[in-house]
């Protein structure tokens, strides 16, 4: 297994490991799978902010999970925090891999000058949440009711890890 960055030729792979979290979990609060088209766009948005795309990847070509961040907010304040995703794909679940991307998220978020990582987790998504904890992500606080999917409304829970960066963080 490798972890490396992805580029456009994994968004069939991205896109299949993003539909089975949709249609069985509340990992994502989306109701409909996402189409090929939205790969494109979700791309060429992680390109304009200059957010990484890492994947564990088997010696075969298997993506086997992914993990990425973004914008946490869209206002100028917030420019030093990032939210984060993981995604493994159920056949590789259990080894690891969300472990070793999440470790390469908080590697890049340090090495691109952020301050603070957040992860929006279901709040009964628990290897989720023991996976936050055991990389030192600390709970920030609950939004109940946030969502409302398979007939049930649905807690989310956030936790937040504050890295050390930027040295010398500026308004503006």
């Amino acid at each position: 297994m490798n972890i490396i960055a992805c580029d456009e030729s994994f968004s069939g792979q991205i896109l299949a490991i993003f539909n089975e979290a949709i249609l069985n979990s509340t990992a994502l609060y989306d109701y409909k799978p996402r189409t090929p088209e939205t790969m494109t766009t979700w791309f060429a948005n992680k390109r304009k902010g200059n957010y990484p795309v890492i994947g564990a990847v088997a010696d075969s070509g298997e993506l086997m999970g992914f993990a990425s961040y973004g914008g946490f907010r869209n206002f100028p304040a917030y420019k030093y925090t990032v939210e984060h995703s993981v995604y493994v794909a159920v056949p590789h679940r259990g080894k690891g891999i969300g472990k070793l991307l999440l470790g390469r998220m908080i590697e890049e978020a340090g090495k691109q000058d952020y301050h603070l990582l957040v992860g929006a987790i279901d709040a009964q998504n628990v290897v989720s949440i023991a996976l936050h904890k055991a990389v030192g992500f600390e709970y920030a606080g609950t939004i109940k009711q946030a969502g409302f999917k398979f007939g049930r409304w649905l807690n989310l829970v956030f936790y937040q890890k504050i890295l050390n960066t930027p040295v010398n963080p500026t308004d503006g």
